[in-house]
């Protein structure tokens, strides 16, 4: 009975991992929430937030009142830092049109009115875009990509 159990949860490990797709879509999603999340309290409290993609996660940030350092976000479980699964990625794309580096701090206003932004969570055959717009509202798309041949 015991080696049916192992074999049947080995079996669910490797179809969940074997699920590029629907893992970068779930993380997609997650990473959509927060920023929408973060936006909203960024409003409701009258500060100024932000959102880094490193590569292998996002974390958020809290700007200091003297506006010159960025703070990680403790007090909010939302906005914890985010470890992806070892095969995505995300990197900041787009904020106002213009190209971000991998290490930016895009900001989130208290006004709500914040620049167009865009990110790319990345996987060796699928890669999404999420763009979110003035209004703080995400979207994302999926872009399959095509393995060598």
């Amino acid at each position: 009975m015991l080696i049916v159990l192992a074999l049947a949860a080995g079996v669910a490990v490797v179809a969940y991992d074997g699920d590029e797709r629907g893992m970068a879509t779930r993380e997609a999603q997650r990473f959509a929430g927060a920023l929408e999340h973060a936006a909203a309290r960024a409003q409701l409290r009258a500060e100024t937030l932000g959102v880094s993609a490193e590569g292998s996660g996002w974390r958020f940030w809290r700007r200091t009142s003297a506006g010159d350092t960025w703070l990680p976000v403790v007090d909010d479980d939302v906005l914890a830092p985010h470890n992806l699964p070892q095969a995505l990625t995300i990197t900041p794309a787009l904020y106002a049109g213009q190209p971000l580096p991998a290490d930016a701090v895009v900001p989130l206003r208290p006004s709500g009115r914040n620049e167009p932004m865009s990110f790319s969570l990345s996987a060796p055959q699928t890669r999404i875009l999420l763009a979110a717009d003035p209004l703080n509202r995400v979207s994302f798309s999926l872009v399959a990509i095509k393995p060598p041949r």
